[in-house]
Order: structure tokens, then C-alpha cells, then sequence
């Protein structure tokens, strides 16, 4: 049967044909992620599904529930966490179980309870905690050791807990609350994420990245109790909680509610637990704490807030252009990226027609969707959604060339940029991010957008620190458009600049932050540090507002005194973690010597210090046929198995990476325009 097709033109039918098969054979044949590390990989590099295994002798599932006692006072919180362990097995065992942490806690005790025994843990230097509890592991005594591998990833090993053992290992931490538009937020994570261990990352090789992951389907098996007391100073109104069901108790006069979770049928611990309330007269507890230490060589510490400015209006706000550099990895396939289009439809339909903008997408590669930024026009907004409506998640997570490309791309010297990171931060480059985005500061702000149920916070919280931006974390769809519409707020433009704090009167030291940000809107003014000698005079902020200078006064007088023990903690949590950041930024262990000073001198869990409590008593008489176990963690909510596949580096049924699916596009395209021209040039459809 002869070829409808012209002879003149079949020689091009070929090729193309050619260059499609070659471009879909290349698709079907190269793995979901890209820019891996050459060479095998092995199970312990990532996380991998945990399959209870049939030996009755061993408890595979050694943590039995974890118990959360929440006070909240003014706006310091004291949390307990309290995690029981029993071995229902026949050997001893070793429980490891990584879990996570605010990124604003200040981690300050840790105690073992064993029957009738209280054993209190000590601060140590890391490497010196770590020889105690291998001493103590082989000795047969029953210890505990608690390290921080990230500011909100932490690890607990348990030894030589016998059959029969019940053991409860409780820690301590505080957080300051930091209001928002008036709204305040607790936050309790459960569990971490799946990450991507990223090549590029220090974290590479971290054993703590291949924690086993129980499947989608499977209930976590642990119980989970979470209950608040929280104190105002004046009315408590609009408690709610959008990732948990809770029964609520208000009782004198509004100012105290007792809070917890409601019963329910699904599990409460593979998602962050979020409480928002609201106190009533719309306004922050703005104002100066005190505090005075005791004994000899005490330190009195102070903590400022003060309420920002309003924001001005829109009709004064210079033009800008962004980046949006949107994570289509595996982990963000299903709910994550589904939530993420809802934002990117009400970030981008909220630029105004003088903004210019781009969406960078990335997963092990990246493409952006535009040559170069464009007016944020009807047009092209609605084209760039619906381009990104598209894709469904798939790949690893390798966000350092992304933000590398979006820092690369030109703009002319006058527009100010800022690049909106949007990703459930599951990939472990944290310090790679913090010191890329740090060195690029003069290019473009960063605010970030954290997607999902259980968000990696250090580095969607760090990556906005680091670009004198603002996180925003989602955690459930209905969140999306507050969200979009706070961020609006907050860039319509700096409502405070060249900030800074004066105390007069007052004899301070060790203030910190040492340089004030740019205040955004609804964001208030925090200031830490130690004073000495007699409560008196006034702190003063200055800075230059929109209609000019700006300053507001809080006086100081002895009846300021409280007993705020946890602002101790909290100025040291703070300097710590400014000192973390300027170690990320120059790289190296530079500051070691000096974290490690602070966490030994306040007794606080650091990257460099951890916590080992050890029983005296030898209570395992063959401590080396102990059994190492390692607890599993649930899948977050709503987040697919595919974040676990790609960060075992499987080939998994996925999305084209960008650049594949924008060749197949051009390939298609070619078909198509050939084929209407073979049309047009067929001498039959003229005689027909």
C-alpha cells in the first residue's frame, strides 16, 4: 500500500518520527531523579519501608505512646514531652527513634524514669556524651542519650531495656510565641518527614536520614496525647486548631483555656499538631519582661516586643519582580502539590500588572516556565497556571541548582526581586541552602512557602531568615488563601526600616539580635539580652516608617520584675542559633568552640552538646546479645510513598522531569506543524 504522505516530505516524517522514539525510549529508560551520585546505592544511604518481622523474641516496636504537657503563659510556652518505652519481647534491646522538634525550642532537661528510679540526664560535650553511653551500654547499665542532628531533628537511643521493662524518658523544652497579625501559634511536630539525602548535602552520609517508615496504609500503633493550659493577661478568643480536632474550656473570664485533643478515629501523630488563638482587643502583648537571676554569679536577662507600625497602602509600593521556585519532587506528589497550586493561583492572580514574574520548577532538574520574567498581566498568569496544573510530583530534590538558576537570572539594577520558595523542605541541604541564600542577599529576598502535614520547618523557617523574608507554613488547603493574603500584606513594603534599639538608663549587654531586620508588616520587634544593676529607665526603638520617623518607648521599673526563669534559656536558644547561622555562612565548625560553651553554661541541647542520663545499676548481664532497634515514624499525612521511593533513589511511575516533558513538547509540536503542512501540500484533498 503506497504512503499518503508526499514523497518530498516523508524524509522529515522520519526524522521527527526518529527523534520522538529516541526522546521517548530516553524518557522510559532514564530513572525519576537525576544528578545522583555514581555507583550502587545502599539501603542504609536513605529511608526505607519498615517490615515488622515475625521473631517473637525481639519488641520491633518498642515506643508505646508519647505524652505532651503544654503551658503557656504570656508568651513563653513550657513544654514536657514524655515517651514510654517497653520491651514486650524476650531479649534485651536497644530503642533508637528520630523524632522531631520545634525550631524554636530550647531543649534544657531530660529525665529517665525506671520503676521506683528518677535518673536525672547531664549536659555534655557530644563526643564525650556518646563514649558514656557506649560505656554504659556495654556495662549492661540501662542509659539514655538524647543529640540533635538539626535544630528541629533530634535523635533518643535507649540501652538495655530489659523484657518486662517500662520506661519513661521525659524532656523539657521552652519557646517564645511570637505573634502574627495578631494571631498567636503553638506548634508541636510528630513526626519527620522522608528526606531526600541529597549528594550535594554535609548530611550525605547521616545515619539518621534512613529511618524506617511505616507504609501509607499503616496506623503508627503508638498512642499520642497532647493537652495545653494556656494563661492570658486578657480575654482568649478564636482557639482552633485546623490539623486537630479539640474540646476547648474556657473558664475566669476568658483568660485561661485548658485545651486537648478530641477523641478520634484516625491517628493524631503523623501530622503537626497547630493551635491558633487570639486575645481579645486585637492586639499583641507588646511590652518589656524582666527578670533576676539568683546567687553569685547570676545574670538578669530582659525580652522586648513591640508592636509594628501599620502597613502602608499599596498605592505607594514600588514595582518588583519574583521568582517562584516551586518543588515538583516526589514527597510534594498528591496533597503537597495540589495545595501548592491553590497558593501559586492566589500568590500569582495577587501580583499587581506593574509586578513582573517567573516560576522556576524543579525536581532533579529544573526549567523555568519563561525565557525571562514577564508583567504579571491576565494573560500571563492564567498561562503560567495553568501550565503548572500540569505536573503531579515526581524525582528527587535537588533545590541548590534551583535557587542557583533563580539567582543567575538578570534584572535591571532598579527592580528589587524577592524569590518565593515553595516546598515541603524534605531534602537535607540546609546549611548549603542558609549559606547560598546568605551570600546572595543583595540579589533578592526570600520568603518561603512550607507545603504539607509534617513541613521540614528548619529549612523553610531558615531559607526566609537567612533572605530577611518570612515563612509561611500550610498544613491543610483551607489555609491557602490566609496565607496568600498575609503574605500580600507583609510585601506591600517594609513598614519599619534601619531599625534599631536604644536603652536609657538601663545597663544592657549581650543584646541580641545585634542588628534589628527591616520590620514587615504584622511582624513585631524582638529584642533579647542580659542587664545589670537597678531595673530603670526606658527602651527605645527607632526606625523610619513610611510617613517618616518612627519611635515608641517602654519604661522600666522594678514592678516589671517576673519570675520568667525561661528567658535564661531562651536569650541563650537565641544566640545559639545566631551563631549557627554566621558557621553556616562561613562554613566550617569555626564556632564550635563557642556553641559548645553556651549549651554547657545553660544546659541546652545544641549540634555539639547532648543530654546522657546513665543507672548505676548493672541490670543486663550479656549486654552484647542486646538487640539494636529502630523505631519506624508514620508517612506524614498525605504524603505519598513516593517520597520514600525517590529518596531511595527507585525508578517509580512519575511526571517527566521539566526538561524531558519540554523536549517531548517541541518533538510534538514538530509533528503537529508537519503534519498540516503534508495536509496542505497533498495534491489529493484539491481534487477530492
Amino acid at each position: 500500500m503506497e504512503s499518503s504522505i508526499p514523497r518530498p516530505g516523508r524524509w522529515l516524517w522520519l526524522a521527527t518520527l526518529g527523534l520522538a522514539a529516541t526522546g521517548f525510549v530516553t524518557l522510559i529508560a532514564r530513572p525519576a531523579h537525576a544528578q545522583e551520585a555514581p555507583g550502587p546505592r545502599l539501603k542504609t544511604e536513605s529511608p526505607y519501608f519498615f517490615v515488622k518481622s515475625d521473631d517473637p523474641e525481639t519488641d520491633r516496636l518498642p515506643l508505646k505512646g508519647t505524652e505532651v504537657d503544654v503551658k503557656i503563659s504570656g508568651v513563653i510556652a513550657d513544654v514536657t514531652v514524655t515517651q514510654t518505652y517497653r520491651n514486650e519481647g524476650k531479649r534485651a534491646i536497644e530503642a533508637r527513634y528520630v523524632f522531631p522538634g520545634s525550631t524554636r525550642a530550647a531543649v534544657g532537661g531530660l529525665n529517665v524514669r525506671l520503676a521506683d528510679r528518677l535518673i536525672t540526664a547531664q549536659i555534655r560535650q557530644k563526643e564525650q556524651a556518646r563514649i558514656e553511653y557506649d560505656n554504659a551500654k556495654k556495662e549492661g547499665k540501662t542509659a539514655a542519650l538524647l543529640e540533635q542532628h538539626l535544630p528541629n531533628v533530634f535523635q533518643m537511643n535507649v540501652a538495655n531495656i530489659l523484657p518486662g521493662d517500662d520506661l519513661k524518658v521525659q524532656l523539657r523544652y521552652t519557646e517564645l510565641l511570637v505573634p502574627q497579625g495578631g494571631n498567636y501559634q503553638f506548634v508541636f511536630p510528630t513526626v519527620v518527614g522522608p528526606r531526600y539525602n541529597s549528594p550535594r548535602s554535609e548530611n550525605a552520609q547521616a545515619a539518621w536520614v534512613a529511618q524506617p517508615v511505616l507504609r501509607a496504609d499503616v496506623a503508627p500503633g503508638t498512642s499520642f496525647k497532647l493537652k495545653v493550659a494556656l494563661d492570658a493577661p486578657l480575654g482568649i478568643r478564636e482557639v482552633r486548631s485546623l490539623t486537630h480536632a479539640i474540646d476547648v474550656r474556657q473558664r475566669d473570664g476568658n483568660e485561661h483555656a485548658d485545651i486537648a485533643l478530641a477523641r478520634s478515629s484516625e491517628p493524631s501523630d503523623n501530622r503537626d499538631f497547630v493551635l491558633d488563638y487570639r486575645l481579645a482587643g486585637e492586639r499583641i502583648e507588646s511590652g518589656l519582661m524582666l527578670y533576676m537571676g539568683h546567687g553569685d554569679n547570676a545574670e538578669n536577662f530582659f525580652l522586648a516586643m513591640v508592636e509594628p507600625p501599620k502597613s502602608v497602602a499599596a498605592s505607594a509600593i514600588s514595582p518588583r519582580d519574583y521568582i517562584f521556585v516551586v518543588d515538583i519532587s516526589g514527597s510534594m506528589h498528591g496533597f503537597p502539590l495540589d495545595t501548592a497550586k491553590v497558593v501559586l493561583e492566589r500568590l500569582i492572580g495577587g501580583l499587581r500588572p506593574s509586578d513582573t514574574f517567573n516560576v522556576l520548577l524543579f525536581s532533579g532538574s529544573n526549567r523555568m516556565l519563561s525565557p525571562h520574567s514577564v508583567p504579571a498581566t491576565r494573560a500571563n498568569i492564567a498561562q503560567a497556571l495553568a501550565t503548572i496544573r500540569n505536573y503531579n510530583g515526581s524525582g528527587s530534590t535537588e533545590l541548590i541548582p534551583a535557587l542557583k538558576r533563580a539567582y543567575a537570572e538578570p534584572k535591571a539594577d532598579e527592580v528589587s526581586r524577592t524569590i518565593v520558595v515553595v516546598s515541603d523542605g524534605y531534602v537535607t541541604v540546609e546549611r548549603e541552602a542558609f549559606e547560598l541564600v546568605r551570600k546572595n542577599l543583595s540579589k533578592a529576598n526570600v520568603f518561603a512557602f512550607g507545603i504539607g502535614s509534617s513541613v521540614n520547618r528548619h529549612l523553610m523557617e531558615g531559607l526566609a531568615r537567612a533572605g530577611m523574608g518570612e515563612p509561611f507554613i500550610i498544613t491543610d488547603p483551607v489555609q491557602a488563601p490566609e496565607q496568600a493574603a498575609r503574605f500580600r500584606r507583609m510585601i506591600e513594603s517594609p513598614v519599619l526600616t534601619s531599625v534599631k534599639a536604644r536603652f536609657e538608663g538601663l545597663d544592657v549587654y549581650d543584646v541580641e539580635p545585634a542588628a534589628l531586620p527591616d520590620v514587615l508588616g504584622e511582624r513585631p520587634v524582638i529584642v533579647f539580652g542580659k542587664w545589670r544593676g537597678e531595673a530603670k529607665g526606658r527602651v527605645v526603638i527607632e526606625g523610619r516608617g513610611a510617613e517618616g520617623p518612627y519611635r515608641q518607648e517602654l519604661k522600666v521599673d522594678p514592678h516589671m520584675l517576673q519570675d520568667a526563669a525561661a528567658l535564661r534559656s531562651l536569650w541563650a536558644r537565641h544566640r545559639i542559633a545566631s551563631l549557627s547561622d554566621q558557621e553556616a555562612l562561613e562554613g566550617g565548625d569555626s564556632l564550635q568552640q563557642r556553641i559548645t560553651d553556651l549549651g554547657l553554661r545553660y544546659s541546652l541541647l545544641t549540634q555539639y552538646t547532648s543530654f546522657i542520663a546513665v543507672d548505676q545499676v548493672v541490670r543486663n548481664a550479656a549486654p552484647q546479645n542486646s538487640v539494636g532497634v529502630d523505631q519506624p515514624a508514620p508517612l506524614p499525612k498525605g504524603v505519598s510513598e513516593l517520597a520514600v521511593a525517590h529518596s531511595l533513589g527507585a525508578e517509580v511511575p512519575s511526571t517527566p522531569e521539566p526538561e524531558t516533558l519540554g523536549a517531548i513538547a517541541v518533538v510534538l509540536s514538530m509533528l503537529a506543524m508537519l503534519r498540516r503542512r503534508a495536509r496542505r501540500n497533498d495534491p489529493r484533498r484539491l481534487t477530492s
